[in-house]
């Protein structure tokens, strides 16, 4: 019997945890693509962003199916930053929600969702919504998580 609670409760924490990033995914509808000039917009703000903190970082910018439209490196950042800002992009758009979101939960000890395909577990990836509809993403790598998802939230929030 008492076996059978606890089963029941770990089942319920499970089930507490993982509704608790389900219920982070937006509910817009993709839209139409980013094209290249609001793609250099929303790269140009997150530049921005990135020079006033004093952050070297990549910038990347994706469509709806995650293909990369703009990409932007500052002069001085590891070459890691390529692949991660362009992962962060990825799997904010195809999660419909910002990769902050996998990072506090996985966080919080449930690694459940790092077995998903495509899941970047850590802040700087945004999705980028215009008229309601997700158009695209932002990814950016070279700061700490929160100076990433400060700089890409800066990005994302030029296109309304």
């Amino acid at each position: 019997m008492r076996k059978l609670k606890l089963t029941a409760v770990v089942a319920v924490m499970c089930l507490f945890i993982a509704g608790s990033v389900m219920a982070q995914q937006m509910p817009n509808p993709y839209g139409p693509n980013i094209n290249l000039e609001a793609a250099k917009k929303v790269a140009a703000a997150a530049e921005q962003e990135a020079k006033n903190i004093k952050v070297n970082a990549v910038i990347a910018i994706v469509d709806t199916g995650g293909n990369l439209v703009y990409l932007e490196r500052f002069d001085v950042v590891q070459w890691g930053s390529l692949d991660v800002a362009i992962h962060k992009a990825k799997c904010s758009v195809g999660y419909k929600r910002a990769t902050k979101a996998f990072e506090t939960v996985i966080g919080g000890g449930n690694v459940t969702y790092l077995t998903l395909d495509g899941v970047s577990a850590i802040e700087g990836g945004v999705p980028i919504i215009q008229d309601g509809k997700i158009i695209g993403a932002i990814g950016v790598s070279g700061g700490s998580s929160a100076q990433d998802g400060q700089i890409s939230q800066a990005g994302a929030a030029v296109i309304k």
